[in-house]
């Protein structure tokens, strides 16, 4: 559970769960990793747009320099410029120049990347002694392509190795990992992990429910920090990518355990199979590097799948402010004139990985009657709801304001909705109402959502419409596309229309 839970306005409630507490060292190791770590699939992809890019910008300065004052540039240019865009990309990657390894060091990145150049521009010799392309394009314009292009990339990579040594020092390049069990199966994975050739693990340290008569306290040099229900802190306060379970597969009733306890966090849960006796089909197993692993839990929405959802929200999340302007507008104006206060209203409420972030709606409650906490759920005929209140609570208007929250990143446009940090039903925390409540967490909050446009919207009252709600929750979770999201923002005019169970 995040800290950041209890920092709210007003005292704790009474039956508000207390944060699991981590010693002086867990703690101070998880603040030390709390950075995000930096995808290297996206690191990668990046360095390769940006190649592209200055190979494009290269040939595109060149022509203005050669022909200045002429705006109009010829398919033959354009053409030539496309395929070395495409052959710089094929060269570099065979001379294996698009790799972490290789953007470490200055001079080996260049020499490669210049490599690819020279290749690129010998092809296009070679193709022009053979070939009669009738001077097509000047010789002076590939002259100046090149010599642009070879400093633009001298100078890309060079600040790119310099960036990289500095995230490394900071371990944010790479996967940060936890071993959960200790002892013997735990140090012959880390040496193992350690052993093996360009590995990407920085290892956190260990977590272990067992005592350290059978579990020491140091293992392979990493320092046990606790056990496995503390892990779910560390494991949010540090941000890890991946956890790693060393216990073995025939301790069935353990492991199964261990992950009905952090299967909450977003991230790979992976079992070591490299010293297990047991052996499973080889479609069976993940590698980290030539370590078997059994994949038990994936972190969802990672990567280019995160980079096109974080997109989608900002195009469609911009336009759709453009489009509801005078809409919202409208209601602030009603809102003001109806009762005295402010227009908008904020609330403390989870969002992604448990972290508690403030969301925006128009002001539906009596100024004086305000509940930032959520200590009482609106009801049917609720007195405290104004008569503007009343109107945009029905037509979710009261929601439109929570657009700003996507453009900041704190929201997605769909996921599962963002509840109030204090939501309960009969004086229980929702928490404890749903077993693994907290894993729909697991991706960032939305404004509309799979268990919005299915009917669970409005009062929670019983336990049983908040299991369909996180049923809803974890199923868009497990089955998440940019089309399923499309489909359903277009379903959601049509479930609001219904003005279900919304007060």
């Amino acid at each position: 559970m995040s800290i950041a839970q209890f920092d709210l306005d007003g005292p704790t409630p009474a039956n508000q769960p207390r944060q699991t507490t981590l010693n002086e060292q867990a703690r101070e190791i998880a603040e030390r990793f709390s950075a995000k770590s930096i995808s290297q699939v996206l690191l990668v992809g990046a360095v390769r747009i940006a190649d592209a890019a200055i190979v494009a910008g290269a040939g595109l300065l060149a022509h203005a320099l050669v022909f200045p004052g002429d705006p109009a540039i010829g398919w033959p240019y354009l053409i030539a410029m496309g395929v070395g865009v495409v052959l710089t990309s094929i060269f570099a990657q065979a001379a294996d120049a698009y790799h972490i390894v290789a953007f470490r060091g200055v001079r080996g990145q260049i020499g490669r990347m210049l490599g690819a150049w020279v290749l690129v521009f010998a092809g296009f010799a070679v193709a022009g002694a053979f070939l009669d392309f009738g001077g097509a394009v000047q010789r002076s314009w590939m002259g100046q392509w090149f010599g642009l292009g070879s400093a633009g990339l001298i100078i890309a990579h060079s600040l790119l190795a310099i960036l990289v040594k500095k995230w490394a020092a900071e371990g944010r390049l790479g996967r940060k990992a936890v071993i959960v069990g200790g002892g013997e199966p735990a140090a012959d994975l880390i040496r193992a992990l350690e052993a093996t050739p360009g590995n990407d693990v920085n290892i956190c340290g260990v977590f272990d429910d067992r005592s350290n008569d059978r579990s020491p306290a140091i293992v392979a040099g990493y320092p046990k920090l606790g056990n496995v229900s503390e892990l779910v802190e560390f494991g949010r306060l540090a941000k890890i990518d991946l956890l790693i379970v060393t216990i073995p597969v025939s301790a069935q009733g353990r492991v199964a355990e261990i992950l009905k306890t952090l299967w909450v966090l977003p991230v790979d849960i992976r079992l070591s199979a490299h010293t297990d006796k047991l052996r499973f089909r080889p479609r069976a197993y993940s590698y980290l590097g030539a370590i078997p692993m059994v994949e038990l839990a994936q972190k969802p929405i990672q990567n280019w799948d995160f980079v096109a959802k974080r997109a989608f929200d900002l195009i469609v999340g911009s336009l759709a402010l453009v489009l509801l302007a005078p809409l919202m507008l409208g209601a602030a104006v009603a809102i003001k004139l109806d009762t005295r206060g402010p227009v908008f209203f904020r609330q403390k409420r989870y969002g992604f990985n448990n972290e508690v972030i403030d969301v925006f709606k128009f002001r539906s409650l009596k100024h004086e009657m305000a509940d930032p906490m959520a200590k009482k759920v609106v009801t049917k005929d609720d007195p405290r709801v104004t008569r503007v209140g009343k109107f945009i609570r029905k037509t979710s208007i009261d929601e439109l304001p929570q657009l700003f929250n996507v453009i900041k990143g704190e929201l997605s446009l769909v996921g599962p909705r963002p509840h109030a940090v204090n939501a309960h039903t009969a004086e229980r925390l929702w928490n404890d109402v749903v077993d693994g409540y907290f894993a729909r967490h697991k991706v960032k909050p939305g404004v509309t959502g799979w268990a919005q446009i299915n009917g669970w919207r409005g009062e929670v009252d019983t336990s049983e419409k908040l299991r369909s709600r996180v049923d809803c929750d974890l199923y868009y979770i497990e089955n998440w596309s940019i089309l399923f999201d499309a489909m359903i923002l277009a379903k959601t005019p049509f479930a609001l229309a219904k003005g279900e169970n919304a007060y």
